[in-house]
């Protein structure tokens, strides 16, 4: 079938994106969805960071690829063998998806799933090959979803089915933002007793993770949520989802403020260095951000060793998304979750090119895309 997508031509173009348009919008072919797959029309998709990583290049992906990780949408058609999800059902899309039959699969989502992983690297789906040309040749999915476009096929473990009543944007901004940030906290800080966290890094990933958080203060479990960026416009849009505090790196460290689990959301090295300096004696540090592969961080071993203090991978945020996105509706119905209030603009397709600007710059929390 033909569908209109988001296709990135070259990595690394210059900025502004607006002018550079490394990433062009147009036709392309969908080729129907094969054994353990599904066609889902796409109603929302939401830019990352990790969208961004690509273009500029920070995270080296086959192109010509078709963009979009965080999605939602209708099953529109099955292919064979396809279980538990029916025609008409709105799908979240992760980008990681669980083969379920590996080793990795075994660590209740501490690992990413290594078929997952290497078909992601290839620009392929978790069955192999791809789904997706253009002109007779080739197109690359992105990290098993490729959300920016009309349609999309996808591998069935990619997918978990959410009722109607969750609507479109908050559908996407689940796959992405709150699997990694929420997980960040619920799968690998594991707070308790009142402890205090610290979200560094305020984009939509950090601002999830700080919900996350704040929707356990009722229960106890957390004490104080702090955000820690470098744009006051970060700090003021996290003192109004409800943190208790919020500093610049600078302050913080100025402070002495330290909490015994700290969540770094940047993807920085600086980043990463003030989040292991906040984090308290015998506390967890976990770091969800993708920074450059070449990027280093200096931090003392003597610190972890002399204090007791863990430093922790979280990819996906350690999630099992069958698992955990049910969870986090549930927390949502409630009214503990206010997703809603990640989302700082909606887009259309056609203006992805300076959504990127808008991500790149820093001044957007989480852009969506309605179709």
């Amino acid at each position: 079938m033909r569908i209109r997508g988001a296709v990135l031509e070259e990595i690394g173009r210059a900025r502004p994106y607006a002018q550079s348009t490394p990433i062009s919008v147009g036709e392309l072919e969908l080729a129907p969805p094969g054994p353990g797959e599904l066609l889902v029309r796409i109603e929302a998709a939401g830019l990352c960071h990790s969208d961004l990583s690509v273009v500029d290049g920070n995270r080296v992906r086959p192109v010509p690829m078709l963009l979009g990780h965080e999605a939602a949408g209708i099953v529109e058609a099955l292919g064979p063998g396809v279980e538990g999800v029916s025609v008409g059902d709105r799908v979240v899309m992760a980008f990681l998806p669980r083969c379920g039959e590996c080793a990795n699969c075994r660590t209740d989502g501490q690992l990413p799933c290594t078929p997952g992983s290497v078909a992601n690297n290839a620009g392929e789906l978790l069955g192999g090959g791809r789904r997706l040309s253009r002109d007779g040749s080739a197109v690359h999915h992105h990290l098993g979803v490729s959300g920016f476009a009309t349609h999309t096929v996808v591998d069935a473990r990619s997918v978990t089915r959410v009722d109607a009543d969750v609507p479109p944007e908050i559908a996407a901004v689940l796959g992405c933002a709150v699997l990694t940030g929420g997980g960040a906290v619920l799968n690998a800080g594991l707070p308790k007793d009142g402890d205090d966290v610290i979200v560094v890094g305020l984009g939509g990933v950090g601002m999830a993770a700080v919900l996350t958080a704040l929707s356990l203060q009722a229960d106890g479990a957390v004490g104080r949520v702090i955000g820690v960026d470098a744009q006051p416009a970060k700090l003021d849009a996290v003192r109004a989802l409800g943190a208790d505090a919020a500093y610049t790196p600078a302050e913080l460290a100025e402070a002495g403020v330290r909490a015994p689990v700290v969540i770094e959301a940047a993807g920085h090295p600086k980043a990463f260095e003030s989040a292991v300096a906040a984090t308290a004696v015998g506390g967890r540090t976990v770091t969800v951000g993708l920074p450059n592969p070449a990027a280093r961080s200096e931090i003392s071993p003597l610190v972890l060793t002399a204090e007791a203090r863990t430093i922790i991978g979280s990819y996906l945020g350690s999630a099992v998304p069958q698992r955990d996105i049910p969870r986090y509706v549930e927390m949502w119905r409630a009214g503990r979750l206010p997703v809603e209030k990640l989302i700082s603009g909606v887009i259309t397709l056609e203006q992805i090119n300076e959504g990127m600007d808008s991500l790149a710059d820093g001044a957007a929390v989480r852009q969506v895309i309605r179709f």
